[in-house]
């Protein structure tokens, strides 16, 4: 077994207590990773294979060719970044930036209004260690960490001791659940600690805390029990170190953030409440930090090739450049817009030349004119990240490949332009 510890990068957690073992110069074991890092870190069953018009090729020609594409192209998109390190982003910006591309990610139609709102010191946040250290409440809002985030609750959020939680869970803290089913997590919180409400009613059910936490009587028009409602906003405005873990099924509930910002406003009038959001790919914060640092914005933007001056907007996301037919070619870094886009948006990508870099085989590499593979992130390849909380990690590389990392791929791309 290795005599230090590396990086997870199955998800925004980025646990780095995982030792490894190796055989044949592969991962054989992974200890102290979830199911799903195990999975991430020991690799492809089926690795991507440099390919140009549907042939293997060599790298340099594969290169070449992608270069090409880009530059003939007047709008190019590009798009993933999320499973790419702040190295890797930081280079793709720039090549958005000499392409006057749209450049997009994940976040765009998931966390990125929430992220966008911390880095705007809109929304109080902290990081995962002040809450394993302090908090006391911790409320998993549209959230499912057992599923999800599998070392969320034992690692940061509801089982460890920590500094001034040295009861842990059984004593000093208290996990509440809200949302519209009873996930694993909820199971973790039992009934008293779980609070269920109809499907959109977030908003709402913000609006009725706001007013439990101003001594009003709570209304919903769901008919929510009053006195339920009042005993959730007691326990928020008791709290010495709250913190709302914000999952993807609140961000979709919200058609606005402004109900968000009034309950944290109140909140932080009567308590003391962070907000961390609960981010997916292991590097989907980095791209919004490294791109906001860049232009002032998260996602969802075009650069002006002559300028480099930015447009930014809906319209320039991912969805709306494919389903607009606005951009004529695209490059998809360790994404699969294919399967995880709707079929409507994302069928227009087989229209246009496309690039595929990535690790692994996948559908929209099968569609792709030029595939490139590249280094596993923090397996096989180094660099940093970002984790959810905003803490930026450092990868270390395990084994060796004969792959080149994302970052010199792309670096290779933008000096052959």
């Amino acid at each position: 077994m290795s005599s230090e510890y590396y990086v997870c990068t199955g998800c925004a957690l980025l646990c780095d207590d995982i030792e490894v073992e190796t055989e044949d110069g592969k991962l054989s074991k992974v200890h102290a990773a979830c199911l799903k890092g195990v999975a991430r870190m020991k690799g492809c069953s089926n690795p991507l294979e440099c390919t140009v018009d549907g042939e293997k090729a060599d790298i340099d020609s594969a290169i070449a060719k992608a270069a090409s594409i880009l530059k003939n192209a007047k709008n190019p998109l590009i798009f993933g970044h999320g499973n790419s390190s702040s190295e890797a982003q930081k280079v793709s910006i720039g090549l958005a930036k000499k392409t006057g591309a749209y450049i997009d990610d994940t976040s765009s139609f998931c966390q990125g209004p929430i992220i966008e709102a911390i880095l705007q010191e809109k929304l109080k946040t902290c990081t995962l260690d002040d809450v394993r250290h302090k908090a006391d409440v911790i409320i998993f809002w549209g959230a499912d960490p057992s599923n999800s985030h599998p070392r969320h609750l034992s690692r940061y959020s509801y089982f460890p001791r920590g500094k001034e939680r040295q009861r842990g869970w059984e004593e000093d803290r208290t996990a509440i659940t809200i949302d519209i089913r009873r996930s694993s997590t909820a199971e973790i919180c039992r009934d008293t600690r779980f609070y269920q409400i109809p499907m959109s009613a977030d908003a709402e059910f913000m609006d009725a805390l706001v007013s439990g936490l101003s001594s009003k009587v709570p209304k919903t028009s769901f008919d929510f029990d009053k006195k339920r409602i009042l005993e959730l906003a007691n326990v928020m405005k008791k709290a010495k170190f709250g913190v709302i873990c914000v999952g993807l099924g609140l961000v979709y509930s919200l058609e606005e953030l402004e109900p968000l910002f009034k309950l944290m406003e109140k909140l932080n009038e009567v308590s003391n409440f962070h907000l961390i959001p609960m981010v997916g790919q292991y590097n989907m914060r980095g791209f919004n930090q490294n791109l906001f640092a860049e232009t002032g914005s998260v996602n969802r933007l075009k650069f002006n090739g002559e300028t480099g001056n930015t447009d930014h907007g809906a319209e320039y996301s991912v969805v709306e450049a494919l389903k607009n037919k606005s951009v004529d070619a695209a490059l998809i870094i360790g994404s699969d817009p294919l399967s995880s886009l709707p079929l409507s948006v994302a069928r227009y990508l087989t229209e246009i030349p496309l690039i595929t870099i990535d690790p692994c085989q996948n559908l929209t590499a099968t569609r792709s004119t030029v595939t490139i593979p590249c280094a596993l992130g923090g397996v096989e390849a180094g660099g940093t990240a970002v984790r959810m909380d905003g803490v930026e990690i450092e990868l270390k590389k395990i084994i060796e490949t004969d792959n080149l990392s994302d970052e010199e791929i792309l670096t290779r791309i933008t000096e052959a332009i």
